[in-house]
């Protein structure tokens, strides 16, 4: 064995160590770390609406960070309000879901092929006891999932506390630096502006699909879809089935509007994603699908679902840096699915 590959192997070592410690940084200093990281892209994103004021309506810069941050606590007010309303619709229609689950789950059990009574329970209750959903058990998952979002939405504060420090404190720039900092800088401004103008599309095609087939929380399902359409591949899934409980549970749908709340989200869903999206956004990342897939995995275990929504940015931020020393261009390469050969 050579020097150099000696030297090569304690290179790769000494990567791995850290790579890991990091790791275990980032996860252990998470509740700091996410609304920072939060609020730090979005100054990145928010900087250029800033030096438009700026510079066409001629507001001095401090009033200009303060409408859009403003505008930024209304739109969050806005989306609290909007869930808080869903929370109590659903609360009020709890009792009508137990009884449709119970219905469903009854007609499924007499076309079983065991003897009902086997599930235990009263066999003469609906659902015949043990399957019987009651009406308090639908209440707790609503409010579990309604005080898991809210928590998302509470973190919005510490978010826009770190906001007011950065974009007050000039950690952003009128025009992108030059070097390795403004190449991430472009690529993470051109990335959030495409991503949020197609997710406001996909969401308000989805929100106005489900609202003209009657079907309840269609806002809701729409500020679903754009949301989970900054999460590549698996947020559209997720996405589009969303509405199904809601389709189900409801009395009175029939079943071509089920097919169409299903068919429909999915079609706005894939012509989106699958089509606009790729000739707009280009290679900006040149990030291989299965890479993408990976980290969303593991920004997901690390940092929960605010990870999953920040992985292919920060995948990209990574990848930037990696390709900037000759140690690491080669693993830049394999994020990027590009393989090569020690010979070439």
């Amino acid at each position: 064995m050579t020097q150099q590959q000696e030297s090569r192997i304690r290179t790769i070592c000494l990567f791995l160590l850290a790579a890991i410690a990091v790791a275990f940084a980032l996860y252990f200093l998470r509740p700091v770390l996410i609304p920072f990281v939060l609020a730090l892209f979005l100054a990145v994103a928010l900087t250029p609406l800033i030096d438009l004021q700026v510079r066409r309506l001629r507001l001095p810069r401090a009033l200009a960070v303060v409408i859009s941050l403003l505008l930024g606590m209304v739109i969050l007010g806005a989306v609290g309000l909007l869930i808080s309303t869903s929370v109590r619709e659903l609360m009020a229609n709890s009792d009508e879901y137990a009884r449709q689950t119970n219905r469903i789950v009854a007609w499924a059990v007499q076309r079983l092929p065991v003897d009902p009574a086997d599930l235990g329970g009263d066999p003469n209750a609906p659902g015949y006891g043990l399957v019987s959903l009651p009406a308090e058990r639908i209440r707790s998952v609503i409010v579990d999932t309604s005080a898991a979002i809210m928590g998302l939405v509470s973190n919005g504060v510490l978010v826009l506390i770190f906001l007011c420090f950065l974009l007050f404190g000039g950690t952003t720039h009128r025009r992108p630096p030059a070097g390795t900092w403004g190449e991430i800088v472009r690529a993470i401004r051109k990335y959030l502006l495409t991503k949020a103008l197609l997710s406001v599309a996909t969401g308000m095609l989805v929100g106005l699909a489900l609202w003209a087939l009657g079907i309840r929380l269609a806002m809701v399902f729409g500020l679903m879809a754009f949301l989970l359409n900054f999460i590549p591949s698996i947020g559209s899934i997720i996405a589009t089935l969303l509405p199904v409980p809601v389709v189900i549970l409801t009395p009175g749908v029939a079943a071509w509007q089920a097919a169409l709340a299903i068919a429909l989200p999915g079609c706005v869903q894939f012509t989106i994603g699958n089509v606009i999206e790729p000739r707009i956004m280009g290679k900006s990342f040149d990030l291989h699908p299965v890479t993408i897939l990976l980290t969303l995995i593991f920004w997901g275990m690390l940092w929960g679902i605010v990870g999953m929504f920040l992985a292919t940015p920060l995948t990209a931020v990574l990848k930037t840096l990696l390709t900037r020393h000759p140690y690491t261009a080669r693993l830049a390469g394999v994020l990027a699915g590009h393989v090569v050969d020690d010979d070439e």
